[in-house]
């Protein structure tokens, strides 16, 4: 138990609390590591010796000293791991760059707007992307959200909708399948078993297959993103989010702080003749070395596939995948004689500043890491929660004690990381079932991934909000109701099927169906709270010509995109634009 005991949970709670009530993302995680600074320098418990408190406090230089260490300490963190991840992030806003100028933004953006018509049809293929691309939740958001930005841009969906749907569909993803995720979870499982002295027990390999089902946030924040798109029904922020953008043209709120505005930071692009090639080599070669780097890191001699995945250092091939999407930028400029060497370095270098703000806002999510490491938050919620549980109630508790810890950390693999060593253990003990084992495995991974997907502090909605260019406390704010009605929905379940022990497959189904009457009753009675429509593009929108461009900024810029009408489908060059009712 930690010493500090529920002053622990004060320094995330803090700094969740601001982002989320000033939208400031930077200053609210650096007050809430200089919180734990504060507390850390003073000790456990003021009113024991205030004056000591005091002195401690003043001796740290009032909690700053603790306070850089632990920012130093994040960057270095994990053997290097964080740092591995500032470069891979960095080398891919340069890939992003590289892209943009050229031209493969704007010839994907063409592609796309001659095939897909609709707002469902943008969204159905941004799911499916997101389903594809299931080995890294950070090469996933990536990906899809740079892809599909400027298609969705053109469509008018607003920017908190994509960012909600590359978010749900990137760690959820990335926990059903092969992935660095699931190899990060292996080993705890192994070295949990380990340490239980078993000497008859399945695989953790085994286990994790066994704990599919019971992941059911995950499955179901996928089947939930699916209904959305496929209803085109919103509720809560969303709701008010997908009519601005549909009404006026914003696909942001007009005081947002995009993650990243590539147009605004790198100009228009070099390539006069945008081609497609110029898009999906990059994106091509990134997923093609970062997946082949990683079966060669994790090879030795007469390791077969399973044993290759497992042992990889997906770090490491990220960094190396998003410099050859960098290099081949070089390369294609060359080529095709859009800009030579030293206008690709110049791109190279713009690229990393697209990423500044994404970063700094990761150095300072890890770094609450720090504090709740030191402080010992994680041990203190687990700890208090786990005591006298009885059996029927242990998947859910446990769904909802990873929750709170990923929403209060920022950091799902931290969250895996603290409780499996713990829940293993524990629902052994309590039931001798390996069934029950793994149904604690995949409550884990859903309730690392439902707390991330509500925290402002979560290294994932920093990504996901970075390469849809979306605000991120806006994102966080209006995915936090789809997320929330996921998770009520899950816990519902695993509490079913702990008293029950009906088949987990078959409550998912049930689960799925629930979900459905749920988004059309919230829509319903939200939109008529509010008196709109609970489906803002409430007629389908088609393009026949070169697509209307969409009013980021002010007012001003609305009323000259759209003639002071509501959005629709862009015209031809002679032909008027309707207006959408």
């Amino acid at each position: 138990m930690s010493e500090f005991g529920a002053l622990s949970l004060l320094p995330p709670l803090l700094a969740i609390v601001l982002a989320l009530v000033t939208r400031k993302a930077v200053l609210s995680l650096f007050l809430g590591i200089w919180s734990g600074g504060v507390l850390y320098a003073g000790g456990p418990n003021p009113l024991a010796d205030p004056w000591g408190w005091i002195e401690g406090v003043v001796a740290s230089g009032f909690g700053i000293v603790p306070t850089f260490d632990w920012v130093v300490a994040a960057i270095i963190a994990d053997d290097g791991f964080h740092a591995q991840i500032l470069v891979f992030t960095l080398l891919l806003g340069s890939g992003v760059a590289m892209i943009w100028n050229l031209g493969g933004s704007y010839a994907v953006r063409n592609w796309a707007l001659s095939r897909l018509e609709t707002q469902r049809e943008a969204g159905a293929v941004t799911w499916l992307l997101g389903l594809l691309l299931f080995f890294d939740d950070y090469a996933n958001t990536a990906i899809v959200g740079s892809t599909m930005k400027d298609v969705s841009d053109q469509l008018l969906i607003s920017r908190e909708k994509l960012s909600y749907i590359v978010d749900s569909t990137a760690a959820p993803v990335a926990t059903l399948g092969i992935s660095s995720w699931v190899a990060f979870q292996l080993g705890l499982i192994r070295d949990a078993y380990d340490d239980l002295g078993l000497q008859d027990h399945p695989s953790a390999f085994e286990i994790f297959i066994s704990s599919i089902p019971f992941n059911m946030y995950a499955i179901l924040a996928i089947v939930m993103v699916a209904i959305i798109v496929g209803t085109r029904r919103d509720y809560g922020e969303m709701l008010d989010a997908e009519h601005r953008s549909l009404r006026t043209g914003k696909v942001y709120r007009e005081d947002a702080q995009p993650m990243q505005d590539v147009e605004a930071d790198l100009g228009d692009p070099e390539a006069t003749n945008p081609r497609l090639l110029s898009f999906f080599v990059p994106v091509v070669v990134l997923i093609v070395v970062t997946i082949g780097s990683a079966l060669l890191t994790g090879y030795d001699p007469g390791d077969g596939l399973y044993d290759m995945v497992i042992d990889a250092d997906y770090a490491t091939a990220l960094i190396y995948g998003s410099f050859a999407m960098v290099l081949s930028g070089f390369v294609i400029g060359k080529v095709y004689d859009i800009f030579g060497f030293n206008e690709a370095t110049d791109t190279t270098i713009d690229g990393f500043g697209l990423m500044l703000t994404a970063v700094s806002i990761l150095v300072l999510a890890w770094g609450i890491g720090e504090v709740v490491a030191a402080l010992d938050t994680g041990a203190y919620v687990a700890e208090y929660v786990g005591e006298h549980l009885p059996p029927s109630v242990l998947p859910a508790v446990i769904l909802v004690t990873a929750a709170f810890i990923a929403f209060s950390t920022g950091t799902s693999w931290g969250t895996m990381a603290i409780l499996t060593p713990i829940a293993i253990p524990v629902a052994w003990q309590l039931t001798g079932d390996h069934t029950m084992v793994a149904a604690v495995v995949g409550t884990i991974f859903s309730g690392a991934i439902f707390g991330d997907h509500t925290s402002p502090i979560s290294d994932t909605s920093v990504l996901s909000s970075t390469f849809t260019g979306a605000d991120l406390i806006d994102h966080v704010r209006t995915q936090f109701y789809y997320a929330g009605t996921v998770g009520i929905v899950a816990i519902t379940l695993l509490l079913v099927w702990g008293i029950t022990a009906i088949s987990p497959l078959v409550l998912l189904s049930i689960g799925a169906i629930v979900l459905v009457v749920l988004v059309y009753a919230l829509s319903e009675l939200d939109a008529r709270r509010k008196g709109v429509d609970p489906i803002a593009a409430s007629v389908e929108q088609k393009h026949q010509g070169e697509p209307v461009k969409p009013a980021s900024g002010s007012d001003d810029g609305a009323e000259a995109a759209f003639g002071g009408q509501e959005p629709t489908a862009s015209a031809g060059p002679d032909e008027p634009t309707e207006r959408t009712e």
